[in-house]
């Protein structure tokens, strides 16, 4: 007999019909609503903060137990405890630290996902992007576009490491995710000589240019280029309050940020900068190229030191401060919270 019939015949009540509502795949909206339309953020993920100098032995321990070809990425991805099992640093993204050593080559694939590499240690490895091969040296910012072929390897001499940032769980809820590898051992690529930085990267683009697709025209920022520019904004300001001198990166050639779902930028905290608390809704992964500091969350803070990363859930009150110029590298997905309309900060 339907329910409505019930209920009429006085048969029926509210606890039995939501009982019979999954058997019709149906579900009460009364029941979940609170959660569905919190009056703010419900945020599973915790602060969190990994000390570089240990995930630098993690590293090195992975090193010697398996190799890059085994691994095709020699990755320890930095899960957030509130996230548990789920390969995610925020909720909707990826974070890990990736270590190649001499002699090795990650072999070449591309995945919808777009990621970025933060140079955390070491000198004399390469990565490539299409055809272009992009050296690798500390606090160096290198972007791998979606669906972009892209590998790594190290002619050095010294093991290299770096913070990888993806859209992996953007990109998984929407149910597009694909990998495919090089079907090239290794792909062929030019030597990194600077010509798109020299193209895009220094306030100029070609007169011809035009884009065609989705392929970025700058995929590099050397952290030479981006130090400088924190020095001298130093003495000219202005500073904020909450974040000190912050700089975003572009896409030089729309002035947008280079990559659709992830916003990147860098952090000058001068030595002595006490910041007031702040909080916003794109939660940010944070690392640290130079100097001293801490950051302060409601409930717990750490000390800062150069290769620490830690990370700001979203819509969690946070304040930092530096005890010796504070340089951080930071990336969330503030771009995409813009676009949808989303994005709301706090500041006290």
């Amino acid at each position: 007999m339907l329910p409505y019939f019930s209920i009429m015949a006085g048969s029926l009540t509210l606890e039995q019909f939501e009982r019979e509502l999954p058997q019709r795949h149906l579900a009460p909206l009364w029941r979940v609503l609170a959660q569905l339309a919190p009056a703010e953020p419900m945020v599973s993920a915790v602060p969190w903060h990994w000390h570089g100098a240990r995930l630098a032995e993690e590293l090195r321990a992975a090193g010697q137990l398996i190799s890059a070809a085994e691994a095709e990425r020699r990755v320890l991805v930095l899960e957030n405890p509130g996230l548990p099992g789920q390969s995610r640093i925020t909720p909707s993204l990826y974070a890990g630290v990736q270590l190649i050593l001499p002699g090795e080559v990650a072999r070449s694939h591309r995945h919808a996902a777009a990621a970025l590499r933060l140079v955390l240690e070491g000198e004399g490895a390469e990565t490539s992007v299409e055809d272009e091969r992009i050296a690798m040296r500390p606090g160096d910012f290198i972007i791998t576009p979606s669906w972009a072929f892209h590998g790594h390897a190290n002619p050095g001499a010294e093991p290299v490491s770096w913070l990888d940032g993806l859209d992996v769980p953007i990109v998984s809820l929407l149910s597009a995710t694909f990998t495919e590898p090089d079907p090239r051992p290794r792909r062929a690529a030019a030597p990194a000589d600077g010509d798109a930085l020299a193209r895009f990267g220094s306030g100029l683009v070609p007169l011809d240019f035009e884009r065609r697709g989705a392929r970025l025209p700058l995929c590099y920022y050397p952290y030479e280029r981006t130090r400088e520019a924190l020095e001298v904004l130093r003495k000219r300001g202005p500073w904020d309050e909450h974040r000190g001198l912050a700089l975003a990166f572009v896409d030089p050639t729309s002035g947008g940020p280079p990559m659709p779902t992830i916003g990147t930028f860098m952090q000058l905290l001068p030595s002595g900068f006490a910041g007031a608390r702040y909080r916003a809704t794109d939660g940010a992964v944070f690392a640290v190229l130079e100097g001293e500091g801490r950051v302060e969350f409601s409930e717990r803070s750490w000390d800062l030191r150069p290769r620490d990363v830690f990370t700001a859930p979203p819509w969690s009150w946070y304040r930092l401060s530096a005890t010796a110029d504070l340089v951080l590298f930071g990336f969330s997905d503030l771009p995409l919270q813009r676009h949808l309309g989303l994005w709301r900060e706090e500041r006290e």
